[in-house]
């Protein structure tokens, strides 16, 4: 049993695999694996149930390998979706669009999930790197910084751009927390350079360095195929990173906190589907990971009293991408937050920022 705890990620490289071998097929191939993806979570999550074991796992050498996989895995499903762009094996718009949409989802499930674990290993500069360059292929290597120094200190607050208030639109939240994440990367990293008498515009920069990350593999697309390979690539990273901010709107979507008090794991939206937390490193478990933040991804526990998502990830999250829907079903689950959940002090923050 100890050894199926530590297969069970494997899930997570197996799904990589399929969807890189469905991209280069092309065709209606890449079609039916990302409808086979997505009926892979929405019905295994709903069939699977909870996964509610906290299992002592020691060999952290192999947990830590399973994360350093992702980054040649994500090079493998990009690089198989390049070649059959420039094959033209992606003949028509609507195979076109799948290879799109495929190729972003694993950029963000591969790519972000991963180097969110490992970005959070500041004293690991190895973990570090990977996720550095796993996030560079949704150009968003300056989630390292606004992630770990920002968001988990402003989270569930009006400081965090991160934080959807309620009654926010998904799509408005996708620019408006790229845009002020970006910002708030830059403020970060300019007070740390000035701590350590650095100038701002150097070597030492590391947002200037991560973008610079991003435009290599931008330039590496562009060499191989030309400025519409480059294009695509450019797309599915994009695509990727919008999926990051959905996955951070749902993840605090109305919840709100005083920022001078501890963070808590009921100000975090939590889930315990079961195929989720085996094919995503647990970060199903959000709770436990924003109350505290170091614990590797094998050590989170489940925490079922905290606040429950909708159901598992893809299937929250393809919930969220219809306005009228998410506010109709995420309405009792805040009227159950306010009530038994949240203190005295947080009622009176809901009460009056309720929404943008």
């Amino acid at each position: 049993m100890n050894v199926l705890h530590y297969l069970k990620f494997c899930l997570f490289h197996v799904v990589g695999l399929l969807a890189a071998t469905a991209l280069y097929a092309g065709g209606d191939t890449t079609a039916l694996s990302l409808l086979g993806v997505v009926l892979f979570y929405v019905v295994g999550d709903l069939l699977g149930g909870d996964d509610l074991s906290t299992p002592a796992l020691r060999h952290r050498a192999i947990l830590t390998g399973q994360l350093w996989l992702a980054l040649p895995l994500l090079m493998l499903i990009v690089g198989a979706a390049m070649d059959s762009f420039i094959a033209g094996r992606y003949a028509t718009p609507p195979q076109l669009a799948a290879a799109v949409l495929l190729t972003g989802l694993m950029i963000g499930m591969i790519g972000t999930i991963t180097a969110h674990e490992l970005v959070h290993r500041t004293k690991e500069p190895a973990s570090l790197l990977i996720g550095r360059w796993l996030l560079a292929f949704s150009f968003d290597t300056g989630f390292a910084i606004e992630h770990v120094y920002g968001h988990h200190r402003y989270v569930s607050t009006g400081e965090d751009p991160a934080t959807a208030p309620r009654g926010r639109n998904v799509y408005w939240h996708i620019v408006c927390s790229t845009v002020r994440g970006n910002i708030s990367a830059w403020k970060l990293e300019r007070k740390r350079l000035e701590r350590r008498g650095h100038r701002q515009y150097s070597r030492h920069n590391m947002v200037i360095r991560g973008h610079l990350m991003s435009v290599l593999l931008l330039a590496a697309a562009w060499y191989w195929g030309g400025a519409a390979a480059a294009l695509f690539f450019a797309v599915c990273a994009l695509w990727g990173k919008a999926l990051l901010e959905v996955v951070n709107y749902m993840e605090h979507y109305g919840l709100v906190r005083n920022p001078a008090k501890p963070v808590q794991p009921r100000h975090s939206w939590n889930t315990n589907r079961r195929l989720s937390s085996w094919t995503m490193f647990n970060l199903t478990r959000h709770s436990h990971h924003h109350a505290r933040a170091g614990v590797p991804y094998h050590d989170l526990h489940p925490y079922p009293d905290a606040p429950q998502m909708i159901g598992g990830y893809l299937s929250t999250m393809l919930v969220a991408l219809v306005p009228p829907l998410w506010r109709r079903l995420m309405a009792p689950r805040l009227r159950a937050w306010d009530r038994n959940l949240a203190n005295d002090e947080e009622r009176q923050l809901a009460a009056r920022f309720g929404g943008d």
